[in-house]
């Protein structure tokens, strides 16, 4: 690693309606250095990084890339300084075929025209490179979120770029897919690239960097060496305060069979699925990525569709669950994993967002109640703590942590008995995850049930109090509280037992 700047972004500032969101930043990152960027959701990490992408313009400030002045204003600018952004929220066309999103932006052309075969010829041999199990010419909306994920990050590297920033590039990743990950970021700082890393994963943090900035409130709190500092010193400057306990929860009386779920199956995703689920309890679902666990939630929901089985609600069947107002109707609400595909819709409002599952609510007799909608909202949105501006303000200007906590407030309106959770904390900060946490348990005492599918095992071991462990599609283990660890949950994960 060379000790010298290869990028520096100095005394820069932005300013949005309402919000100091950066205020006098500066930082330096090496040539060939991984330097991680921590802060909770709503710090400024992300702005700070979509000036430096060319999305946003700074109020104030200057970026220096290897000692020259450069002037970014638009992310051609920027893809032509050699910086490359993966986004946290992905940046894709469900649409379009893998092959033509990776050139997305820099078309290969003949003769004036897009040349399709170099295109197609070009990504199959990265593809067959990086060894996955797909083509170029498959389409993005055919593919898991892990596997989008893995072509940004393929993307990115057939680019040749510099300067790479990766916003939680592992959130939707299998251990495999993070190993060859580290190994990938490592052979790109070999080559002197320098890598910008943004996660709320410690351990990651703690792995993968050289330096670890920390900002909060839009400032920077520090620049340290990673092998000079803790995680526990991080964290607190991250909330400028100690957290005591990562995972609060009360004691709540369980109570009577809320959820049965016998037999059910789905051709090629899951199959004679059983397990229970009663009032004021969290029941978790863990697995490795591509177990089965979203298809099965998915299905519960009236996401997708199921072959067979039976569901009880409150002991009593039910009709086959056709479709998501089915499901609604017999009180069932999901937080889905892919916040920016299911779970909000980003050009509208946080109001609009928070009411948009309860409309019947509030439009009646042929007319729209919007003094009672916005009633509702500020109702929900103050119980769930959601920090915004004000609930005009588009929701994707929110930080991944409030957007879950509107999604939350959505489905607390409509009061629902059983609540499914599909990796609530993905792409979350320490300091809001534990907000997540008081708010499950804020539900439970209203008397909800809580199904929590989660890749983060420390998560499911604290909080849950049962577990069900999947493996291909069916499920292996069901653990009770006083054998919660992770290598058992490991070992039905993984087949041993």
């Amino acid at each position: 690693m060379e000790d010298s700047p290869k990028l520096e972004m100095l005394h820069v500032s932005k300013k949005f309606p309402g919000v100091q969101a950066l205020d006098d930043v500066c930082i330096s990152v090496n040539k060939g250095s991984v330097m991680a960027l921590c802060g909770e959701n709503g710090a400024g990490k992300s702005t700070l990084m979509k000036i430096l992408s060319g999305i946003y313009k700074p109020d104030n400030g200057d970026i220096f890339i290897n000692g020259e002045k450069v002037k970014i204003a638009n992310p051609i600018d920027s893809r032509s300084q050699g910086i490359f952004m993966m986004y946290q929220e992905l940046s894709y066309v469900p649409d379009l075929t893998v092959g033509e999103n990776i050139v997305m932006g820099m078309w290969p052309q003949k003769k004036g025209f897009v040349d399709w075969k170099k295109i197609k010829k070009q990504t199959n041999a990265i593809l067959e490179k990086e060894n996955v199990s797909f083509d170029s010419e498959t389409k993005l909306k055919e593919l898991r979120i892990s596997e989008i994920q893995l072509i940004e990050i393929i993307k990115a590297v057939s680019y040749n770029a510099d300067i790479i920033i990766m916003d939680e590039p592992t959130s939707s990743l299998t251990t495999k897919e993070i190993e060859h990950l580290f190994e990938r970021i490592k052979n790109l700082r070999d080559r002197g690239v320098s890598i910008i890393y943004i996660s709320h994963k410690m351990d990651e943090v703690f792995r993968i960097s050289d330096e670890i900035t920390v900002l909060r409130d839009g400032r920077i709190i520090d620049t340290v060496r990673t092998a000079e500092t803790s995680e526990d010193k991080i964290i607190e400057m991250m909330v400028g305060r100690k957290i005591e306990n990562q995972y609060p929860k009360d004691e709540i009386k369980i109570g009577n069979e809320l959820l049965r779920v016998e037999g059910l199956c789905s051709k090629g995703a899951f199959n004679n699925i059983n397990f229970k689920l009663h009032k004021g309890e969290i029941v978790g679902f863990a697995g490795l990525m591509g177990a089965g666990r979203t298809e099965t939630m998915r299905a519960l929901f009236g996401l997708d569709k199921y072959d067979e089985g039976e569901i009880f609600i409150r002991e009593k069947r039910i009709r086959k669950i056709k479709n998501v107002p089915d499901a609604i109707g017999h009180g069932l609400s999901m937080v889905t994993e892919d916040r920016r595909r299911y779970g909000i819709i980003p050009m509208l409002s946080v109001a609009k967002n928070t009411s948009l599952a309860a409309l019947d609510k509030f439009i009646y007799r042929g007319r729209s109640r919007e003094k009672e909608e916005y009633k509702a909202v500020r109702k929900y949105c103050n119980i769930m703590r959601v920090k915004t501006p004000n609930f005009e303000t588009r929701i994707s200007s929110l930080s991944g942590g409030n957007q879950q906590k509107v999604i939350l407030a959505k489905w607390m309106m409509r009061n629902p008995g059983i609540l499914i959770m599909d990796e609530p904390t993905r792409g979350i900060d320490v300091g809001a995850k534990r907000e997540i946490f008081q708010l499950i348990s804020e539900c439970l005492k209203e008397g909800m049930g809580i199904i929590m599918v989660s890749s983060e095992m420390p998560e499911l071991i604290n909080i849950c109090d049962r577990i069900y462990v999947m493996k291909e599609g069916t499920i292996t283990g069901e653990l009770e509280k006083e054998d919660f660890s992770q290598k058992e949950i490991l070992k039905y994960a993984i087949g041993v037992n």
